[in-house]
């Protein structure tokens, strides 16, 4: 069994994965929204929720907001009760791709109404911030054409900036923006920001507190995405991740089930680029648990982002330097592939028993009986997540 060094120990320690909040309601496709018994009937159930992933795994100390999702009437309130909880709150999570108005836009409007209606849905998220304790806002933009000649391409570039300006100067002094992209859906010509390069752009003009999301399920096929994660690393720029999982397009799915040796190759990236555990490095969830049980959906998750770090830490990074000076190709890539085919999980267990939590989250939480115990309090639950 491979056995961890101190550095190892400490850096799977430290490690941090924030859930989204929406991943514990009721999700689905386009055709159909499936119902989960024990669906959450309030923001504060599923902050209760969130708070069992970390309780098994102590790997999920905050939990993401979603606005208008998440609307209460007391937002102290809310982060009372996520502290008695034992999680913290985090992100929020801005919606213009809900509304009527936004049928062609939000903050890049045409109509400097709707566009205030937008901004003004962002500076009340900032509100919100203050109250909750959050740090980021998280902008994504459902923005676009779906045929040639339908917008005007730079003008939406030019309306956009203003907008993003005038939400970035209501941050306060310890805030950031940051913004996701997508290249492509809804909008299937154009999409607002469709690339990391579109988003860096953005957020460059807006100042040191606006940086980039990356989802990694929102890249075109065969993207290399650990090396977009190495050079916005390298620019200052990677304020937060959306980790899930992808085998066609925006898939949503747990993270590392479609590719775990990409989930490697990333985690790699992070840590050669003083990402892993740094502050200013957000790692998050998106997903959507459209069929499986939510809680254990989102323990399995943040254990797979656990394993494929603790193989990336193994690889041995003055060999692999030195191999890759030599021009050893083969040598670089056993080095490599010797790091991602260990297996990691019975370290695991044993460094998590050492630390008082259970060897096997998994089979911990299904054995607590906590689904079947919301199961039977909660009736009528119809908290969604995507597809409200």
């Amino acid at each position: 069994m491979v056995t961890f060094h101190s550095t190892t120990r400490f850096a799977l320690e430290q490690q941090a994965i924030e859930l989204p909040s929406w991943a514990f309601g009721n999700s689905g496709t386009r055709f159909k929204v499936f119902a989960t018994p024990g669906t959450p009937r309030d923001p504060f159930e599923k902050i209760a929720d969130a708070a069992q992933v970390q309780k098994f795994t102590a790997l999920a100390p905050t939990v993401a907001l979603h606005i208008p999702w998440d609307k209460v009437d007391d937002y102290s309130a809310l982060r009372a009760h996520a502290e008695e909880h034992g999680v913290q709150l985090g992100t929020v999570n801005s919606n213009t791709f809900q509304d009527d108005d936004y049928k062609f836009g939000a903050l890049t409007h045409e109509d400097a109404a709707v566009r205030r209606k937008a901004i003004d849905h962002h500076l009340e998220c900032i509100d919100i911030m203050h109250a909750t304790g959050s740090r980021d806002l998280k902008i994504w933009l459902a923005e676009g054409s779906n045929y040639p000649g339908q917008a005007d391409l730079r003008g939406r570039q030019d309306r956009l900036q203003e907008s993003l300006q005038e939400i970035y100067a209501r941050l306060g002094d310890e805030q950031r923006l940051v913004l996701e992209y997508k290249f492509f859906e809804p909008a299937f010509y154009h999409t607002d920001v469709p690339d990391w390069g579109t988003s860096y752009a953005q957020v460059a003009a807006l100042g040191d507190k606006a940086m980039v999301c990356l989802d990694t399920g929102h890249h075109a096929p065969g993207t290399n995405i650990e090396f977009i994660v190495m050079q916005l690393l390298r620019l200052g720029k990677l304020g937060s991740f959306d980790f899930n999982s992808r085998f066609y397009a925006d898939d949503d799915l747990i993270v590392g089930a479609a590719d775990p040796y990409q989930l490697f190759r990333i985690l790699f990236e992070v840590i050669r680029g003083g990402g892993l555990n740094n502050p200013d490095v957000a790692f998050m969830l998106d997903q959507c648990h459209n069929v499986e049980d939510k809680v254990p959906g989102q323990i399995r998750s943040v254990l797979n982002v656990q394993e494929m770090t603790a193989r990336a830490l193994l690889v041995d990074t003055e060999a692999l330097r030195a191999a890759q000076v030599s021009g050893d190709v083969l040598e670089a890539n056993r080095i490599f592939m010797d790091a991602f085919y260990t297996d990691v999980r019975p370290a695991l267990a044993e460094w998590r028993e050492s630390r008082g939590l259970p060897a096997d989250p998994m089979a911990a939480f299904a054995a607590s009986g906590y689904l079947q115990q919301i199961a039977a309090d909660r009736v009528g639950g119809v908290q969604a997540g995507w597809g409200a």
